[in-house]
């Protein structure tokens, strides 16, 4: 672990990560871009065992609510998610470039190196996180209403949809609830 990063885990605290991409170019610019994404988070929640209580994908960045996973951490399952998005994305690329280039382009990369982790211990705060996710597509102007933006778990919670991603909340996550000496 990088020198000063401390991360608490162990605690069956919900996480609020956010990871954006390198030098916040808009690697999710494309609703195919998104719909991959969504895709492999799927499959890596299946596959780590963890609940999904929210998520955004937005052009450069996302955000996920999630429980602590049943195997692993919650930077393995970033970890993870992050290598085989990129995998993916950059595969194509190369692809499309085709052979002949004299001069390669530099190493690409989709995702800046550290992810932000919140522990959201309380209701307030996981209801606080949830929001602020929703409404960051109409924040910055993407769609009028956040119900418009299809790459976000507000359906699931206003409408009862099933999305790309299983949204994990019947039965609720369990939390434990700090309490105020």
């Amino acid at each position: 672990m990088p020198k000063g990063l401390k991360r608490y885990y162990g605690d069956d605290h919900l996480h609020f990560l956010t990871c954006g991409c390198y030098h916040r170019q808009p690697w999710f610019a494309g609703g195919r871009d998104r719909d991959l994404l969504l895709r492999i988070l799927e499959a890596v929640r299946q596959r780590y065992r963890f609940v999904v209580v929210g998520y955004v994908v937005m052009p450069d960045h996302i955000h996920l609510l999630i429980s602590e996973p049943e195997l692993g951490t919650p930077s393995t399952v970033m970890q993870v998610l992050k290598q085989r998005y990129a995998r993916r994305r950059l595969r194509k690329r190369r692809r499309k470039a085709g052979q002949g280039e004299l001069w390669p382009e530099a190493e690409q990369r989709v995702w800046q190196r550290r992810f932000y982790d919140f522990n959201v211990w309380s209701e307030r705060k996981r209801v606080e996180k949830l929001r602020y996710m929703h409404r960051n597509p109409v924040k910055r102007g993407l769609v009028l209403k956040p119900e418009q933006w299809e790459w976000s778990s507000y359906r699931s919670y206003a409408y009862e949809e099933e999305g790309a991603v299983k949204i994990n909340r019947w039965p609720a996550a369990v939390m434990k609830i700090r309490t105020v000496a």
